[in-house]
């Protein structure tokens, strides 16, 4: 929900041409040493701010306070961002361990209405008598100096999420709309887009630890959240406190294998979805894995052919439906899933308008900050050209024969963007970094296990907690174990033992949509990390 809209956000730079953006390098000292805590000169204005918290806006249990970051970090004189940041104090009595920064994913989404909406309850009594609950909005994002490409409506299509073939005119068509949407956010947003990075999110987050008078960063990030937090290792190691990421992405993989293995993740999930229908005397779509997967196809070529209309305002088409089952495996909503599918070969879309709205984004500005923040990291900034996209539809149905065309638009999403990635594909590493929790779920379909596997490897002194599950995210899931691991690190520091696996129970329970605040991305699809 958007709850503060009376927050007013400026942007003050020069007029003349803004500079290159900068090469991507640690800040001086950021390598676990004890300069490490040293602020360059430029910057010391930002760290010596002060916080004035008050009353957000319509919720009066939350605080909210704005801070100055610079828009340049390479060149602190070009001009200032304002960040926005809401607090949830901490309930305990006695002291309290510090603030927990607390990041949901997208990119895209706000961090402040994820917090605000909801996302404080689903915190442990011990963990919020602990901590102060903090959520900052992004740079680019919402609330904080948002990304504005002059689009006529909050969440505009940009082509992810359409399933396709290898038929030009319709390849030509999606380019099409993404060469559109890349110029509007040209237009009307090109002085800020250079500046939106993860590298950059990372610094700000730095900056805000500071003035929150916190040594080290306590930290939960979940997906994207957890890109973002392992970033903020990398750069600053010996700022690291507890530190958790859920969901992760895998830093050192390219735009082309994300997509890839995200398509193959989504497969996985549908598989696993299926073989608990087939054994359901109910299950619309038939009795086997095979006979259910082709039970969808047949489908969504039925809604391309021709569309189900309800009523004057509902169409749903065969989009519309790979967006709901994508939806109902991210969640995980397998019951719902199972009645939309049941209902919509009746020709009732009740329950597929029920799972596409449970993930309904609300944010002013989703679609563009997503674009602009992933096109400027090369793990999330795919620049296909149509004949690359074609050549590699083969590959893509076969990692996921149901959802291979729905993610071959991907490819294609920052092919024109105007500024290139400034965060190479690559490793991380944290050395000196205090421990951190990677928690990763086996059959994730946003975020795949190797993922959390990869980046639990590559960073000097993580502890891997492994899901035995289904659906997007672990904590605060339903898994009393993962739960009490992650909450158990954050209040003692204790970590759970190596090789850790919680066992997950079945999603097919679940009748209503997934109560947990969803963390942004593109409306109507749930395939970006």
């Amino acid at each position: 929900m958007a709850l503060l809209g009376a927050c007013g956000l400026l942007l003050t730079a020069p007029s003349a041409a803004w500079p290159d953006t900068p090469a991507v390098t640690r800040p001086a000292g950021a390598d676990g040493t004890a300069t490490d805590a040293a602020v360059p000169p430029g910057l010391r204005r930002y760290h010596q701010q002060r916080l004035l918290w008050e009353s957000c806006p319509g919720t009066p249990s939350f605080q909210c306070a704005t801070l100055k970051v610079p828009l340049d970090y390479a060149h602190p004189d070009a001009g200032d961002l304002l960040l926005t940041a809401t607090r949830k104090k901490a309930t305990g009595t006695g002291a309290r361990i510090g603030s927990l920064l607390v990041n949901p994913g997208g990119p895209g989404g706000s961090a402040i209405d994820y917090l605000v909406g909801g996302g404080a309850d689903l915190f442990s009594p011990s963990v919020r008598a602990s901590y102060d609950l903090i959520a900052m909005d992004p740079r680019g994002v919402q609330y904080s100096t948002p990304v504005d490409c002059g689009l006529n409506t909050p969440t505009t299509s940009s082509g992810v999420g359409r399933h396709m073939s290898a038929d030009s005119a319709k390849i030509a068509a999606l380019e099409e709309v993404f060469e559109q949407f890349t110029d509007a956010c040209a237009r009307h947003a090109g002085r800020l887009l250079p500046h939106v990075g993860t590298l950059d999110a990372a610094r700000d987050m730095d900056v805000l630890r500071a003035l929150l008078g916190d040594d080290r960063l306590h930290y939960l990030g979940f997906s994207y959240g957890g890109y973002l937090g392992a970033t903020y290792a990398d750069l600053f190691p010996s700022r690291v406190g507890r530190m958790v990421l859920d969901g992760a992405i895998d830093p050192a993989l390219d735009a082309y294998q994300v997509v890839l293995q995200n398509a193959a993740g989504y497969q996985v999930a549908w598989e696993s979805f299926a073989a608990d229908c087939a054994a359901r005397t109910d299950c619309p779509l038939g009795h086997s894995v095979e006979e259910i997967s082709r039970g969808l196809d047949t489908l969504r070529r039925s809604l391309d052919r021709v569309p189900l209309r309800q009523g004057k305002d509902i169409t749903v088409t065969g989009d519309n439906l790979l967006s709901a089952v994508t939806i109902g495996l991210k969640a995980p909503e397998w019951a719902l899933l199972r009645d939309a599918l049941r209902d919509l070969r009746a020709g009732d879309t009740t329950a597929l308008q029920q799972l596409l709205g449970s993930a309904e984004d609300t944010s002013s500005n989703a679609t563009e900050a997503h674009y602009a923040i992933s096109c400027l990291s090369s793990p999330l900034a795919p620049r296909f050209t149509s004949a690359e996209v074609r050549a590699a539809l083969r590959q893509l149905l076969n990692a996921s024969p149901q959802f291979g065309e729905f993610h071959a638009p991907r490819l294609m999403q920052c092919a024109r963007w105007p500024v290139p990635p400034a965060q190479p594909a690559r490793p991380v590493s944290a050395p000196g970094a205090a421990p951190v929790l990677v928690v990763g779920t086996t059959r994730d379909p946003a975020t795949p296990y190797a993922w959390s596997k990869a980046l639990a490897r590559q960073l000097a002194s993580s502890r891997l907690l492994t899901y035995d599950g289904d659906g997007h995210l672990a904590y605060q899931s339903g898994s009393d174990c993962v739960d009490t691991a992650v909450d158990r690190y954050l209040t003692l520091g204790r970590l759970p033992h190596v090789g850790t696996t919680c066992p997950g129970a079945s999603p097919s329970a679940r009748v209503t949509a997934v109560p947990r605040p969803e963390p942004g991305g593109v409306r109507g699809t749930s395939t970006n990390p």
